[in-house]
């Protein structure tokens, strides 16, 4: 190997030693491996900032705004509360939960579709007396399988279609990631439906911050809106359309509080005191519709350019707040925010929310001007609740990011637009109709992973121009020539899958897949089947926690240990070799 070429593998190994290493975020380690390639010569100054202008990060930015939109809407949740309302043992509830998060994470990322449905885990693990975990991690492997299938469903299918165009001059469609990723998907949810088994029974998630201050049930105060669903009603009705996950403690008419009958029939511009838990209480307000207290003044203080939220928080020992009401401390009229929601863990509250005595310890949801909401909190002396997220109120657009999504992947399956204008346009149309506020799109967009597809590319690309794939894939072809073909696609997907536990995965395929490239040539094999094994064994991290986001974001709510991942995912990494070879043999030939 020439000097250059050994360079070129030597900061990759640096790079892959500082991923390993954990001292740096995976995004300031790519910008060192391009510094290190820009000093020692292996990258020109002049190639090293193309990859921020490539389509895979444009691609990448954009699916991540669809999935925001999408998460927004509520529609995936929705349909999945109807499926399984109907699926009542824990065997049914697993393969619907995980079959809901593999199929939606072939529309949006996975780390986002499982996020979606995980409210949905604890529920039914709630109503069932049983432990989160034995849904969580099903539903994380189940979400890395389902992004398999098509082509942004994961960065490293976005990766080796451009590989591929970039050989061949075509690039894989939209949905040529399909047959190979819906065959695992089934295959897994198999195993899953039985292989749950192998996962301790015992494991209990650490106590959250809102467990801590034990907020089982907020109160909040919703008139209802002409045309609801909830109008005509009785009470006991109202409630059990919701599964009893709320309750009416009060309800106020015509200016008269009255405790409610169950046979109560509720009214137009009846005003109800709802308690219940917060996700509970936002999936309400959105199905009927109902109207916040309060609601329209917020906004009419706002104004037309300031964008209103809702922040939570904790009454601190010297608020102002306390041994008040929000009506005599007329919060509207001197802070500009409006009282929504208020939580008290010793004492069920009754009474109308401005008329509510507050107290040191409450949790509260302000609602404002998101600008303003930080500093009013200091003023009244709340301390935010960072780790819980609350949205009150309804999406009016929840129709719009199916529809727009829909018309984008087919759009790019047709062939009609690049797969980068298509998905860029539609993340544009998202926020331009108001159906994701561009706050949301902003904060939806993970940085670290786009900075380091731009800083990784020009870094990765230096194997090519320097020659040191070529090198490497020639050794691997000399030891696969004892190989049959499929022996040789079954090392490229094994390599790929040891390796991205200690790379992203998009990292994983960014390296390996010009090395399979170059290996299928050396071979004399189409390349398509290798490409497709290195995106799938990158995608298949299932033997440890910190591979991959979704394996971390459950390590914790389902109380994981670091070595109960192997347990339930070597022999589903086992499967997928040995169903995932000869699948992608058969769907995408060598010869």
């Amino acid at each position: 190997m020439t000097t250059p070429q050994w360079m070129s593998v030597a900061t990759l190994i640096g790079m892959m030693a500082l991923f390993i290493w954990g001292r740096f975020r995976y995004d300031v380690t790519a910008i060192l491996a391009l510094l290190a390639s820009i000093a020692i010569g292996i990258v020109s100054p002049k190639e090293a900032f193309t990859g921020f202008s490539d389509d895979i990060v444009i691609i990448v930015g954009s699916a991540l705004v669809m999935s925001a939109a999408m998460q927004r809407s509520g529609l995936i949740e929705r349909a999945l509360g109807f499926v399984g309302q109907r699926v009542q043992r824990v065997r049914g509830q697993l393969l619907v939960l995980s079959a809901s998060v593999g199929v939606a994470s072939a529309l949006v990322k996975n780390v986002g579709a499982l996020a979606m449905l995980m409210p949905a885990a604890f529920q039914m693990a709630k109503k069932n007396d049983t432990s989160p975990s034995v849904f969580l991690m099903p539903m994380s492997f189940a979400s890395l399988l389902g992004g398999l299938m098509t082509l942004v469903g994961t960065s490293p299918n976005i990766i080796v279609s451009r590989v591929r165009e970039e050989m061949t001059g075509e690039p894989f469609g939209m949905f040529d990631y399909l047959p190979t990723g819906l065959g695992l998907l089934i295959v897994g949810l198999i195993f899953l439906r039985f292989g749950y088994r192998l996962l301790p029974r015992e494991r209990r998630a650490t106590a959250t911050m809102g467990e801590a201050l034990d907020i089982s049930s907020y109160v909040t105060e919703a008139s209802i809106a002409s045309g609801s669903p909830a109008a005509g009603q009785t009470v006991r009705e109202f409630v059990e359309r919701h599964d009893r996950e709320i309750g009416i403690t009060r309800v106020l008419r015509a200016g008269i509080r009255t405790a409610p009958s169950a046979d109560l029939i509720l009214h137009d511009d009846d005003i109800l005191i709802l308690t219940g838990a917060p996700d509970a209480l936002e999936r309400v307000i959105a199905r009927d519709g109902l109207s916040l207290a309060g609601e329209e003044r917020a906004a009419a203080k706002g104004g037309g350019g300031d964008e209103i939220g809702v922040i939570e928080g904790v009454i601190g020992a010297e608020s102002v707040l306390i041994d008040q009401t929000a009506g005599r401390m007329r919060l509207q009229e001197r802070y500009g925010v409006n009282l929504i929601a208020v939580s008290r863990s010793t004492e069920r509250l009754t009474f109308k929310l401005g008329n509510t005595k507050l107290s040191a310890g409450d949790v509260i949801v302000l609602q404002g001007p998101l600008k303003l909401l930080p500093d009013r909190l200091r003023d009244l002396g709340v301390l935010p609740l960072a780790e819980r997220s609350l949205r009150l109120g309804a999406s009016g657009r929840s129709w719009l990011p199916l529809i727009v999504l829909a018309a984008a992947m087919a759009a790019t399956a047709a062939g009609l637009v690049p797969v980068a204008v298509a998905f860029f346009a539609a993340a544009g149309i998202v926020m331009a109709t108001g159906a994701l506020p561009l706050r949301d799109a902003y904060q939806a967009v993970e940085w670290p992973i786009l900075i380091m597809l731009g800083a990784l590319i020009p870094v990765s690309d230096s194997l090519r121009t320097t020659g040191a794939s070529d090198v490497i894939a020639t050794h691997l072809s000399q030891f696969a020539t004892m190989l049959p073909p499929w022996g040789a696609v079954a090392l490229i997907l094994v390599t790929a899958m040891a390796v991205t536990p200690f790379l992203n995965n998009a990292a994983t395929v960014l390296v390996m897949a010009p090395i399979a490239a170059v290996f299928a040539h050396d071979l004399g094999y189409r390349p398509e089947a290798f490409l497709i094994a290195t995106a799938v064994g990158a995608g298949c991290d299932f033997l440890t926690p910190i591979g991959h986001q979704c394996n971390t974001l459950v390590l914790g709510p389902g109380g994981y240990r670091f070595s109960d991942y192997a347990r339930l995912g070597a022999p589903l990494s086992l499967l997928v070799v040995l169903i995932g070879t000869p699948l992608i043999m058969w769907v995408w030939p060598v010869h």
